[in-house]
């Protein structure tokens, strides 16, 4: 079943063109979602995928962002200064249209909402498998990113995540708060010998991330 706009949108920016593809809310609009992808990959990711499905029919239009480097077809990302950049004038778009935005991610593309947020007038940050740390390198704490991002903020993330698990995060300021996914790699895959399955999983993620943006935004379900 197509879930997505079948026409993408490109967006120049000082890195190179961004791409957005539209999950449209069905009925009327209560928000949009801007979700990036991480370093190691792009927007066919399981929990973008999951969400610009479930979403959706809850009245949220989802943008899945692939920034410049991706659609240039390159294999490693950026610094974080030139993501920032390549994520700016998405958001500019993604404001106009009158919707509230939230700004989110995975991974590296978390880290840049939660950098680019307050700036570009994000109502609030969503944060899937925000990396706390290099795998292995818990005092290279990327925490203030997250911390002092000045929005409300969701962070959803595995148990088992390398980059930092649920347990790992220092105290949320308030209007911040963290989902932990019982199963699940940084990517949130199940392995098979987990009690629950993929599927029950990416529910879990979709459910608390849909109340939670239609809680933000001040609109039913």
């Amino acid at each position: 079943m197509q879930t997505t706009d079948p026409d993408p949108v490109l967006v120049p920016t000082p890195a190179g063109d961004a791409r957005i593809t539209y999950a449209p809310a069905r009925g009327p609009a209560k928000a949009l979602l801007a979700l990036g992808h991480g370093a190691g990959g792009g927007i066919e990711a399981r929990d973008l995928q999951a969400l610009a499905a479930a979403l959706p029919p809850l009245g949220i239009t989802v943008a899945l962002v692939e920034q410049p480097w991706r659609v240039a077809g390159k294999r490693l990302a950026p610094a974080p200064k030139t993501l920032d950049a390549g994520w700016l004038p998405v958001a500019a778009v993604l404001a106009d249209q009158g919707l509230p935005v939230v700004a989110g991610g995975r991974s590296a593309g978390a880290r840049v909402a939660c950098r680019t947020g307050a700036a570009t007038g994000a109502a609030g940050v969503l944060a899937l498998a925000f990396p706390l740390h290099p795998p292995g390198r818990p005092e290279k704490s990327r925490a203030a990113e997250l911390l002092e991002c000045g929005l409300p903020a969701l962070v959803v993330q595995s148990v088992a995540d390398p980059f930092g698990g649920p347990a790992e995060f220092p105290e949320l300021p308030a209007g911040q708060r963290l989902v932990a996914v019982p199963y699940g790699s940084h990517g949130f895959e199940v392995p098979k010998r987990a009690p629950v399955g993929q599927a029950e999983v990416l529910e879990t993620i979709t459910d608390a991330v849909g109340a939670w943006v239609l809680g933000l935004v001040g609109r039913p379900s």
